[in-house]
């Protein structure tokens, strides 16, 4: 199976998202397809082997939509000169033409050759044309409307387009009348309402183009870090090039005050980078030979040579992009209620008006009246704002989190975070930095420090574990260079093994000295080094117990009012470690963690996972993303606290750029306002059209109180800036 994202134009609302949607879910060959509204875009998971994308296209054609090809990037379209110009000049008419149509009902003074009591056919041809130029304005809406009735899949474009060509043809029957004498006919004239309907769905269309826009600058934002342009070395010569000239491979140059262009390897040089944007670190990090850069990251006083090595969609930004992008085409919950709302709703409104015009006539109605009913309902009735209502808020939502360095994976992620009433939180790299040091060592084993060290050291530098780079550090900073290692072997949850220099070494914790079943002389000392809060390393040389080595980690600045502040959301938080119960138990109170459990697996920890899911708690999981894998999938949320680097090869749900706890905050947070936004904009959808369709119908006929189609087309405009305006709030 492949997936891919296209780019669609021609859809106006919920009920084109959705049509397209289950169209495409129909083809045979797709998996599965989602379609976003706001994003413009379809994420379709596909069969290469039964289609290609000309097929997808294809697809996309006969559902009565256009594909501009795959998604490559977000794009915000201003509103253009000629765009501005040609809806402020519309605007103009619009007035003109109220004035003309209404302006005798209140005694304005008119023009006599236009005025519709001297001259009735001069009047009636005026309107007629300032009908067709809006006709012609708002062509692209009848297109789209006749286009999607011929799919059968009816849209809010098809509801507008019913309405206005049905008044505009019976307004062209009773301009024929008019024409031949019949000044009363003037009054069953509905040119202006054809004008000032198709007006009022543009201005809509504009005001929507608008929101749209701003709820995707956040994400866009982190694609205007990256640089157009790179300097590379060719030759031994210094060549600007495109960033799309730049190849896996090419040396890049960095100087002072220029951002790095592409992610890669430092092959000479050092400086000072500003890598905020994705770690969250504040301070310019010092970067030498070997170290990695991300494209960026402002080089603020140093020279560098780089192997570049991810370029184009691999680069960490273009993952980030992407996931953003994925994220917000996977649907809700909450969302689905919507989309299958809308699906129904637009065939429903097109039966109800016709057998409410039918009824009308059955009551003895002239044609014109029950013909404005017919109109006024298609009208009000245009799903815009329920469409809106739900894809509106997640992409504000998801651009919020963007910004904060939270990577949400999928929309309902952002639904349920609110639900959220226990957090897990694994200690090393998650409450604590990560960033351990040898803090003291016991040594029996008949060897010098250095040299034992260098044994460790050789065979900690094959690990991933954060505990692993204390000892790569170590010997970093002695200048001790590393031995080979042979038969390599990483017990997770225990510890290494391998063979140095002919000598078989195992480095672990007491768990893996009972495995293998050697005698531990170093209980003493493990738990004076426990009490200091310390993580206990074993060393075995050749079957024996030789060192005991305590490591020392460093309690994130904030973690205690994370905890505090989880708390006060009466949200319980367990911290989950494979480290001692001693050192565990240090830490967990220094922070204010009641919950320990401690000396666990990794296959335990999802076992703990699942023993608090079975207690029906919501559980979020916090953890490094490497040993705590499978704790992070089988958790509600799985939450991965660790570098931009390692984005696209992680597995959990959400991740947390900036290694900030502050984060998870910020995620339950956000889903709370985002959800109450959401039942809002429903809320409102679903009162306004419960509301409006009753009165256009005529319900409220025996008391006085009717609409006509330009009100309904004005009522719908407020409908849809009422969500905008009320999803917008997010930002605040």
């Amino acid at each position: 199976m492949k997936k891919i994202i296209l780019s669609i134009d021609g859809m106006t609302c919920s009920a084109c998202s959705n049509g397209l949607e289950k169209y495409l879910n129909k083809q045979q060959g797709i998996k599965q397809a989602s379609v976003n509204l706001v994003m413009a875009n379809a994420s379709i998971e596909y069969d290469e082997k039964l289609l290609t994308i000309d097929n997808l296209n294809e697809f996309v054609k006969k559902a009565g939509f256009k594909s501009l090809g795959e998604f490559k990037e977000i794009k915000i379209e201003k509103q253009g000169k000629r765009q501005k110009t040609v809806f402020i000049l519309y605007t103009v008419l619009a007035i003109l033409l109220m004035y003309l149509a209404m302006g005798h009902m209140i005694q304005l003074p008119t023009l006599p050759m236009i005025d519709i009591h001297q001259n009735p056919a001069g009047y009636t041809i005026v309107l007629f044309v300032f009908a067709i130029l809006f006709l012609i304005y708002g062509w692209d809406i009848l297109k789209n409307g006749y286009k999607n009735l011929i799919h059968l899949t009816p849209n809010m474009d098809t509801l507008v387009g019913i309405g206005v060509l049905s008044s505009f043809f019976y307004s062209i029957y009773s301009m024929v009348l008019v024409l031949q004498g019949n000044s009363d006919a003037t009054h069953h004239l509905y040119f202006e309402s054809v004008a000032m309907v198709l007006y009022f769905v543009k201005l809509g269309r504009y005001l929507d183009g608008m929101s749209k826009d701003k709820t995707k600058e956040a994400i866009q934002q982190l694609v205007k870090i990256t640089p157009e342009s790179a300097t590379i070395l060719k030759e031994g010569k210094e060549v600007r090039v495109t960033i799309d000239e730049v190849k896996k491979g090419d040396i890049v140059i960095s100087k002072p005050g220029e951002r790095i262009s592409v992610d890669g390897t430092i092959t000479e040089g050092k400086a000072h980078l500003d890598e905020s944007f994705i770690t969250g670190e504040s301070k310019p990090v010092a970067k030498t030979v070997g170290e990695k850069v991300i494209a960026g990251s402002m080089n603020y006083d140093g020279y560098l040579q780089y192997k570049a090595e991810k370029i184009g969609k691999e680069s960490t930004i273009s993952e980030i992009v992407k996931l953003v992008v994925e994220a917000s085409n996977t649907k809700a919950p909450i969302a689905k209620i919507a989309d299958t709302v809308s699906g129904y709703f637009v065939p429903v409104v097109i039966l109800l008006a016709i057998l409410t015009f039918l009824v009308y006539l059955i009551l003895g109605y002239n044609f014109a009246d029950s013909l404005i009913v017919f109109v006024t309902i298609l009208v009000v009735a245009c799903p815009c704002s329920l469409g809106l209502a739900t894809p509106l808020a997640m992409v504000v939502a998801e651009g919020l989190c963007a910004g904060k360095g939270i990577l949400v994976k999928k929309s309902e992620i952002l639904e349920n975070a609110q639900k959220i009433d226990t957090v897990v939180l694994d200690k090393t790299g998650t409450l604590t930095y990560g960033t351990l040091k040898i803090a003291k060592i016991y040594n029996k084993s008949g060897l010098a420090e250095e040299e034992l060290m260098r044994l460790v050291g050789s065979i900690e530098s094959k690990s991933t574990h954060p505990i692993g780079k204390a000892f790569t550090d170590y010997l970093e900073e002695k200048k001790i260079p590393v031995l080979p290692v042979e038969e390599f072997e990483n017990r997770s949850g225990y510890g290494i093994t391998g063979n140095v220099q002919g000598q078989t070494l195992l480095v672990g914790n007491s768990k893996m000295l009972q495995e293998a079943q050697i005698q531990n002389s170093f209980e003493q000392e493990e738990k004076e080094l426990a009490k200091e809060g310390n993580s206990i390393v074993y060393v075995a040389i050749n079957g024996k117990v030789v060192a005991l080595i305590g490591v020392n980690d460093i309690i994130r600045e904030n973690a205690k009012e994370v905890i505090q502040n989880l708390k006060k959301n009466n949200i319980d938080t367990i911290m989950l470690t494979g480290d001692n119960q001693d050192t565990a138990n240090k830490i967990a109170s220094s922070i204010g963690i009641t919950k320990v459990i401690a000396g666990v697996l990794p296959s335990q920890k999802t076992q703990t996972i699942k023993n608090l899911k079975e207690q029906k708690k919501y559980v979020m999981m916090c953890g490094d993303g490497i040993n705590d894998s499978p704790a992070l999938a089988t958790a509600d949320i799985g939450v991965s606290v660790k570098s931009g680097t390692d984005i696209a090869m992680d597995s959990s749900d959400v991740i947390l750029t900036q290694n900030n706890l502050e984060s998870i905050l910020d995620l339950i947070t956000i889903s709370k306002k985002t959800i109450r936004i959401i039942k809002q904009n429903l809320f409102w959808a679903f009162f306004y059209n419960v509301l409006m369709i009753p009165i256009a119908m005529g319900i409220l006929r025996p008391i006085g109180i009717t609409i006509n189609p330009m009100l309904a087309s004005l009522a719908m405009v407020i409908s849809s800036i009422t969500v905008i305006l009320n999803t917008l709030r997010l930002k605040r």
